[in-house]
């Protein structure tokens, strides 16, 4: 078995995340208005969903306005992550795959972990050594493979 080859692709603001959870947004003020328009009187249950809902739009948009862009490189045996100038290793797993994009997960040795979006969009040469990267697990160059007793 051979590991995927190295490549290295860029990872971030997404624009994909960026309309997926406006559109979610949207469809929670949808249903705070929906109810706001039910009810025969506003009270304070009312107020309170409203502000709710626009509070968690604004971090919404936080998060994502505050997400790294960055560059994620395999070279064959280990993941780096790269942001202004500075190197770290990482773990890559990948969370959600929606073939265009992926919802990334990298864990550095210490510290919590990064999540991060790659779009199929951002380098389209390379998508696919990305994919076979994410997918494909680092094997040391001496590890044998068994099968039903035989080996390669």
């Amino acid at each position: 078995m051979h590991n995927a080859p190295p490549v290295t692709y860029p990872v971030g603001r997404s624009r994909f995340q960026a309309v997926a959870q406006g559109g979610l947004w949207l469809l929670g003020m949808a249903t705070v208005v929906g109810w706001c328009w039910q009810v025969d009187a506003l009270g304070w249950r009312q107020g309170v969903a409203a502000l709710a809902a626009l509070g968690a739009g604004l971090l919404a948009l936080h998060g994502w306005w505050k997400t790294p862009s960055a560059v994620l490189c395999w070279d064959g045996q280990h993941w780096f992550w790269t942001h202004h100038g500075v190197v770290w290793t990482v773990r890559v797993s990948v969370h959600l795959d929606l073939q265009h994009h992926l919802m990334l997960c990298l864990r550095p040795g210490a510290g919590r972990p990064l999540w991060c979006w790659a779009e199929r969009a951002s380098k389209p040469a390379l998508w696919r050594g990305l994919r076979r990267a994410v997918y494909s697990p680092a094997r040391p160059q001496n590890e044998t493979f068994s099968a039903l007793g035989s080996e390669p």
